[in-house]
C-alpha cells in the first residue's frame, strides 16, 4: 500500500518575524493560500493515500497545532520525535512505522512547507515514482531549474533508464550542495542538473536496508524501538534519539547509495525558503513589488512588503523586504533574505523569548 509521510518539524527561522517557535512556517498561510502550508500539503496527497495512510512527523511542542490543522488525522498517525535530530532519524522512524504496519508498504516523504502546482499533475508524478520504487530503488524528485539558483542543492542525472506512466526515470550520478553563482550558471547551461526538492519515494524495507548499510547506529536504534514492549516504546525512543547523530537523509543515505533514481518535476515548485521567494509564487504589481495586507507602496521597485496589524507605507524603496507583525518589524535587502535566521540566532542568545 502507498503511504505519505509529511515532515513537519521545521522551524522556519528565515520567515521571522511571521514565523515563530510556536507557529513555524508550515503552520502559516503563505503564497496566496487561505489554508496553512501543512494543510495544503496534506490535501495535495490525500487522493493517493487517504487519512488512514497519511503520517506526520513533528516535535512534541507542535502536536497541538497539528491536531488543530489536521483534525481528521488518526491519533496514531502523528509520530512525535523525542528531540530534533534532522531528517535521517525522522525518515527512519516513519519508515519503521510503515514497515511495522505493512511490510510491503511504500512511502513518499514530503516536506510540509512547499508550494507545488498543479496538484493533479504532482499526484501523477508520485504515482509514477511509487511504480519506479517497486524495484527497490530509492527515488527522488528533481525540479527542472529555471535560474542559476545558489540557495538549492542540485542533483546530477545520467542515463535515462526507463519510463513509467509516461514519466522519464534517470540514473543519479551525484548530489551537490548549494553552489556559488558561477557553478550554478554552469549547471543551468549543462541541462544535466536538477534542483534537489527534498522529496523521496521508496519501499519501507528498501530505505530501512539502506539505513542499515550506511547508518548502522541509527539502524540499531530503530530495531530497539521495533522490539520494545509497547508500554516501554516511548522511553526507548527517547533514549535512541538522544544518542542518535543529527544528520539529514541526504547526507546519511542518499548521497552514499548507488540505488538512486530521479523523476523530474517540470511545473511550479518552490520551497519558499525565505521572504525573497514570495515574488515567485505571488502576483506582483507593475513595479515588481509583492504586497500583502494593508500596505501602500509609492515609487518602490522589487520589494516584498507585508503587513499583519497596521498600515505599512513605503516610499522610494528598491529591492527591500519590509515585514510588520504586532510585536516586531523586519527590514532587510532582498538579497540578504537568507540571513534573517541570524536575527533569530541573536535573539536566542539575548534570551528574547518574547519575540521568538
Amino acid at each position: 500500500m502507498r503511504y505519505a509521510v509529511i515532515m513537519a518539524g521545521g522551524s522556519g527561522t528565515r520567515f521571522w518575524p511571521l514565523s515563530r517557535k510556536s507557529c513555524p512556517k508550515q503552520f502559516l498561510a503563505i503564497g496566496g493560500e487561505a489554508r496553512s502550508m501543512l494543510r495544503a500539503t496534506a490535501e495535495r496527497v490525500l487522493p493517493l493515500c487517504g487519512w488512514e495512510r497519511l503520517l506526520v512527523v513533528a516535535s512534541r511542542s507542535h502536536a497541538r497545532p497539528i491536531r488543530r490543522i489536521l483534525p481528521e488525522l488518526p491519533a496514531g498517525n502523528l509520530l512525535i520525535e523525542p528531540c530534533p535530530r534532522n531528517t535521517a532519524p525522522a525518515v527512519g522512524l516513519a519508515s519503521l512505522a510503515v514497515h511495522m504496519r505493512d511490510p510491503d508498504g511504500y512511502l513518499a516523504v514530503l516536506p510540509s512547507d512547499h508550494i507545488i502546482r498543479p496538484a493533479g499533475s504532482f499526484r501523477g508524478l508520485l504515482r509514477a515514482a511509487f511504480r519506479a520504487a517497486r524495484s527497490g530503488a530509492l527515488v527522488t524528485l528533481g525540479v527542472r531549474p529555471t535560474r542559476a539558483e545558489t540557495g538549492y542543492g542540485y542533483i546530477r542525472v545520467g542515463t535515462r533508464l526507463s519510463e513509467v506512466h509516461r514519466k522519464p526515470v534517470f540514473d543519479v550520478r551525484g548530489f551537490t550542495e548549494k553552489p556559488d553563482r558561477r557553478r550554478a550558471a554552469q549547471y543551468l547551461r549543462s541541462g544535466d542538473y536538477y534542483w534537489n526538492s527534498g522529496m523521496f519515494i521508496f519501499r519501507a524495507d528498501a530505505i530501512l536496508g539502506a539505513v542499515a548499510a550506511f547508518m548502522p547506529g541509527l539502524h540499531a536504534g530503530l530495531e530497539e524501538i521495533r522490539h520494545a514492549p509497547r508500554r516501554a516504546r516511548r522511553q526507548v525512543m527517547e533514549r535512541v534519539f538522544e544518542q542518535t547523530e543529527s544528520i539529514s537523509i541526504d547526507y546519511g543515505v542518499m548521497e552514499k547509495s548507488s540505488e538512486i533514481v530521479m523523476l523530474p518535476w517540470e511545473h511550479d515548485w518552490s520551497d519558499v525558503g525565505s521572504w525573497a521567494a514570495l515574488p515567485g509564487v505571488l502576483s506582483c504589481d507593475r513595479s515588481g513589488n509583492t504586497l500583502e495586507g494593508d500596505t501602500l507602496a509609492v515609487d518602490c521597485r522589487g520589494c516584498v512588503i507585508r503587513s499583519s496589524e497596521r498600515l505599512v507605507s513605503c516610499v522610494g524603496l528598491r529591492d527591500l523586504i519590509v515585514v510588520e507583525t504586532a510585536d516586531a518589524v523586519l527590514v532587510c535587502p532582498i538579497d540578504q533574505a537568507q540571513a534573517v535566521r541570524r536575527i533569530v540566532e541573536k535573539l536566542e542568545r539575548q534570551g528574547r523569548d518574547d519575540v521568538l
